[in-house]
C-alpha cells in the first residue's frame, strides 16, 4: 500500500505539484507503526487530480477530497484547504483551497497535523507535532475552543487517541474538553456511535471510560455506565470490588477480535445492577438483573443507533449470560437446542468474561460446558409439527392460539416428553380439549 501511495505522490510531483503524506499516517510512521491507511494531500485542485490519476471517485469533491483506486487500494487525495464557518458543528460551511501551512493549521491534534514527503524523505511540521510526539502530548492545533467548535466530536476523540497512543494532555486542550463538554449533545447519534465502538476496540479501553467520566462526558452519553460506580457486590464472588471494576476488568480480558456484540454485551451484562440491589439472607443479590441489563441495553443501544439485528444479539447475549449452571440440568435434546443458537459461541464468550472479570475466578463450568459444546455434534431440533399440521388436521383457524400450541409442543419436546410426529399430534388433541379450542 505504501508503495502504491509513493507512486501516486510521484505522479502528482511529475506534474509540478506538491503532494505529501498526511495526518495520522505520519504520526504512526513516526512512532514506528505500521498505516492502516495513507492520505494524500496536494496542491492539485479536485478537477487536476480527477485528471492526472485514474480510476478516482469525487467521494467529497465540494470540499477537495477524491478518492484514487490504484492496484486494489483506495487512497483520500485532497487539496489543501483552509475551512470556514461550522454552522453544524461538523463540516466547514465552505472551504477555500489554500497551502500547506494553512491545511495544517485547520487540523485537530497536531500529532495529526504533520505531514510528510516520502520523496525527499522530510518531515514538514508547522504545528510543532513532532514535539508533542515526543512528550507524548496530546493538543489541540491552535486555539482548542476554536477547533472543538469547528467539530464538536473532537472532544471524544481527544480521548481515543490519548487512550490509543498513551499520551498525556496538553493542560489546555484537558481543560477546554473539561470546559466545553456539553457540546457533545449537538452531534449525532451515530458519530457518537462510530466513536465509541473505535474505543471499544482499544486494549486499554477502561482508560478511555475513566477519562470520560473523570471529564463528566460519560453522564452525558453512557449514563447507564456511569451507575455501575460505587454499586458494591458480594464480597465472597466479587473481590475486584464494585461493578464498574467488575466490568471493566472482565472487559480488558477479551481480545481485540471479539466480536462487537460480545464487547457491548459485556459492557452492559451487570448494568441492571443498581436498579436490584438488595441485602437479604445476610448478602448482597441482585435478583432480576440479566433481564433489567437487557432492557437498559436495548434502549441505550437504540438511542446511539445501533442496527436493530445488532441490538437483537446484544439484548440475547445479557438476559442469557447467567444461564449456564440452568444449562447443566436440562435434557440433552434442550441442550442441543440451545447449541445450536447462532449466538451460542459468543454467550460463551460473554461468560467467561464475566468469570474473569470476577476474584476470585472459577473456570470450571465454562470448561465443562465449552467441552461439551465443542465435542458434541449439535444438529438444530426439527420441528414435530407445523402451523398448516394445525390446520390441516385439528381445523384451527389461523391466530396467535397456533403459536401458543406449537410453543408448547416444542417445550414438551425438548424436555423429551414427546418423541414423535404421531406423539405430538396426540399431545395436540389434549391441549384442544384442555384449553376448550
Amino acid at each position: 500500500m505504501e508503495k502504491t501511495a509513493i507512486t501516486i505522490i510521484n505522479t502528482l510531483k511529475n506534474k509540478g505539484y506538491e503532494a505529501y503524506f498526511a495526518g495520522g499516517c505520519v504520526r504512526d510512521m513516526l512512532l514506528g507503526v505500521e498505516p492502516k491507511d495513507y492520505d494524500i494531500v496536494t496542491s492539485a485542485k479536485p478537477e487536476d487530480i480527477e485528471d492526472i490519476l485514474e480510476h478516482t471517485i469525487p467521494i467529497g469533491k465540494q470540499f477537495g477530497v477524491i478518492l484514487a483506486l490504484r492496484n486494489g487500494h483506495h487512497f483520500e487525495v485532497a487539496t489543501f484547504r483552509s475551512d470556514s464557518g461550522y454552522s453544524d458543528g461538523r463540516r466547514p460551511d465552505y472551504v477555500t483551497f489554500t497551502s500547506a501551512k494553512e491545511d495544517a493549521i485547520r487540523r485537530d491534534f497536531t500529532v495529526n497535523g504533520m505531514f510528510f514527503d516520502p520523496i525527499a524523505n522530510k518531515v514538514i511540521d508547522y504545528v510543532e507535532g513532532k514535539n508533542d510526539l515526543n512528550e507524548k502530548v496530546i493538543r489541540f492545533i491552535g486555539d482548542p475552543k476554536k477547533r472543538i467548535k469547528e467539530d464538536h466530536l473532537r472532544i471524544i476523540r481527544a480521548i481515543r487517541f490519548k487512550t490509543q497512543l498513551k499520551f498525556q494532555y496538553e493542560p489546555r486542550t484537558y481543560q477546554t474538553i473539561k470546559k466545553y463538554k456539553k457540546l457533545i449533545l449537538d452531534i449525532s447519534k451515530e458519530r457518537i456511535r462510530d466513536e465509541l465502538i473505535k474505543i471499544m476496540q482499544l486494549p486499554n479501553l477502561d482508560e478511555a471510560f475513566t477519562d470520560l467520566e473523570d471529564l463528566r462526558i460519560l453522564d452525558l452519553i453512557l449514563p447507564e455506565i456511569l451507575n455501575l460506580k460505587g454499586v458494591a457486590q458480594p464480597l465472597k464472588y466479587h473481590q475486584e470490588g464494585d461493578v464498574w471494576n467488575h466490568t471493566f476488568k472482565a472487559l480488558k480480558s477479551l481480545s481485540l477480535n471479539t466480536p462487537n456484540e460480545v464487547k457491548w454485551a459485556v459492557l452492559f451484562h451487570d448494568s441492571g445492577k443498581p436498579d436490584t440491589f438488595i441485602v437479604k439472607q445476610d448478602r448482597i443479590h441482585f435478583d432480576g438483573h440479566c433481564q433489567r441489563s437487557a432492557e437498559i441495553a436495548y434502549n441505550a443501544l437504540l438511542r446511539l443507533k445501533f442496527p436493530k439485528e445488532f441490538i437483537s444479539n446484544v439484548v440475547w447475549l445479557i438476559k442469557h449470560h447467567m444461564m449456564m449452571k440452568p444449562l447443566l440440568e436440562m435434557t440433552q435434546r434442550r441442550q442441543n437446542h440451545w447449541y445450536s443458537h447462532p449466538q451460542f459461541s459468543n454467550l460463551l464468550q460473554v461468560f467467561k468474561a464475566d468469570i474473569t472479570g470476577s476474584d476470585p475466578s472459577d473456570f470450571t463450568l465454562y470448561n465443562k460446558i465449552y467441552a461439551d459444546f465443542v465435542n458434541n455434534k449439535i444438529t438444530p431440533t426439527q420441528k414435530l409439527l407445523t402451523g398448516k399440521d394445525l390446520i390441516k388436521y385439528f381445523g384451527i383457524n389461523p391466530g396467535p392460539i397456533i403459536g401458543k400450541i406449537l410453543k408448547e409442543v416444542e417445550h414438551q419436546h425438548l424436555e423429551e416428553n414427546i418423541h414423535t410426529r404421531e406423539e405430538a399430534l396426540i399431545y395436540t388433541k389434549t391441549l384442544i380439549k384442555k384449553w376448550n379450542i
